[in-house]
């Protein structure tokens, strides 16, 4: 019997801990989609508790939590973060064969030197124990940014963000990480939302632009672009609820536009036209930056209508669509291809059925202009497990170049994820390792080295440029 996430944890061959240990273990990280707040690292924020770091914005222990019947006072209420803690304990106990059970425990391994399983029973011992480490400035934000081996982060970020806490970070000469804004259009783009004139209006006042028709909403939005292109961002990021609809003529989306602003809703068959407009627009602007474009797909959000209300977005109630849009994806691609204005564009679904679909379509658009131009994604969300993992990156081997893969992300709201990375290389590693092991590959270490360096780190530093 192995030892419980000892060293070689997952790492199932002799080639396995190899490639870990001697070539990926000590790569550092590009964190190029993530969700945590600027502001924390700007101000470097110290937690009282492990409650504070673990447990506030974690929709995925939340879920959990729920489905162990936890009453929701001890989740989003006001039980005291001591309750909090102690319900996750009891949950995490009953998480056999779930990544949070991993994760958590890399987290306590790496970043709080405990190797005691966390269950009900230890939970005050532990609790103490992370708590006292809390202290230590080595555990603030930034110090925990610091023994990550983190170079640099893309944080999320709306078109009228100020980006004042990006700008104070790069001005403070004492901390070394990059921390640049990504672009997340949505609420610009989403116009069936009831409050999408609201929004309309606050990006007029960002941009200095005011906003009548279509043409003014690209102009302001390009106003926006050139002043994060200027505060270094190179990504953008788009959560779709579908992909490609026939697009429509200008005269058509502005009539759409203009009946929005005046109170009058679209109709379905108009959202999709004008979202579809708004991608083409957007992807042909990406371009022009050399911005790199992410398209995530295959959520159906907030399901639970009266747990929505009560708590808003990312609370944990989302859910796998299955609408499998691989024909208006492949579409999509094609129109800013046919104009030479296809840029860089990493493609994740939800929904792991879809993986081949997306290995298929990234090879009809791949070019010379730079390698690996068209990314399958890395297991996202409900599939970044082992599972998920193992799959999303063996069917990029059976369909693409594997060893082109820009890796892994954290995609959380969470400063101990970084441990996310260990895990995926590890995952990473054993994959590989099976196959030289196998006999489907030679154990050449000078080659295997590199591809797994490649994926770990530097294929994403050369990809988007940082």
């Amino acid at each position: 019997m192995k030892a419980f996430m000892d060293q070689d944890f997952l790492l199932s061959t002799d080639t396995a801990k190899r490639l870990y240990h001697d070539y990926a273990e000590k790569m550092p990280i590009i964190d190029y989609h993530c969700h945590i707040n600027p502001q924390e690292i700007a101000q470097d924020r110290s937690f009282d508790n492990i409650t504070q770091v673990w447990l506030g914005g974690d929709h995925y222990k939340w879920r959990q939590m729920r489905s162990n019947g936890v009453e929701e006072a001890y989740i989003t209420g006001d039980a005291t973060d001591r309750e909090k803690f102690q319900k996750w304990a009891e949950t995490l106990e009953k998480a056999i064969g779930n990544p949070l059970y991993h994760w958590s425990h890399l987290e306590l391994q790496r970043y709080f030197d405990c190797n005691t399983p966390l269950t009900g029973r230890t939970a005050e011992e532990i609790w103490n124990l992370c708590n006292e480490k809390l202290h230590d400035p080595a555990l603030s934000v930034r110090g925990i940014i610091r023994q990550s081996n983190v170079r640099l982060i893309c944080t999320t970020d709306d078109p009228i963000d100020s980006l004042e806490w990006h700008k104070k970070i790069a001005e403070d000469k004492d901390f070394d990480v990059k921390v640049l804004p990504a672009w997340r259009p949505d609420k610009a783009m989403n116009l069936e939302k009831p409050d999408y004139p609201d929004y309309i209006s606050k990006l007029e006042a960002a941009s200095g632009i005011s906003i009548h028709s279509f043409a003014d909403l690209k102009e302001a939005l390009r106003s926006r672009l050139a002043f994060f292109d200027s505060m270094g961002c190179k990504v953008s990021d788009h959560g779709l609820n579908y992909v490609m609809y026939q697009p429509a003529p200008e005269e058509e989306i502005e009539a759409i536009f203009t009946k929005r602003l005046s109170g009058i809703m679209p109709s379905p068959d108009e959202e999709l036209k004008f979202k579809t407009a708004f991608m083409i627009f957007a992807g042909r602007e990406y371009h022009r930056l050399g911005w790199v474009m992410q398209l995530h797909y295959g959520a159906k959000r907030d399901n639970n209508r009266k747990m929505y209300q009560k708590l808003g977005p990312d609370t944990g109630y989302d859910c796998i669509n299955t609408y499998g849009p691989s024909a208006q994806l492949a579409d999509f691609l094609n129109a800013l291809s046919e104009t030479d204005e296809l840029p860089k564009t990493i493609l994740y679904s939800l929904n792991p059925g879809d993986n081949a679909a997306i290995g298929t379509i990234i090879g009809c658009f791949q070019d010379s202009g730079a390698v690996g131009k068209i990314q399958h994604g890395s297991a996202w969300w409900f599939a970044d497990n082992k599972t998920g993992m193992i799959e999303q990156m063996t069917s990029l081997a059976n369909l693409g170049l594997l060893s082109n893969f820009v890796g892994m992300l954290t995609d959380s709201r969470s400063f101990l994820s970084y441990t996310r990375h260990e895990y995926f290389r590890r995952i990473l590693c054993d994959l590989i390792g099976s196959w030289v092991e196998n006999g489907e590959y030679p154990c050449d270490f000078e080659v295997l080295g590199r591809i797994v360096q490649d994926i770990s780190y530097n294929n994403a530093a050369r990809y988007f440029g940082f």
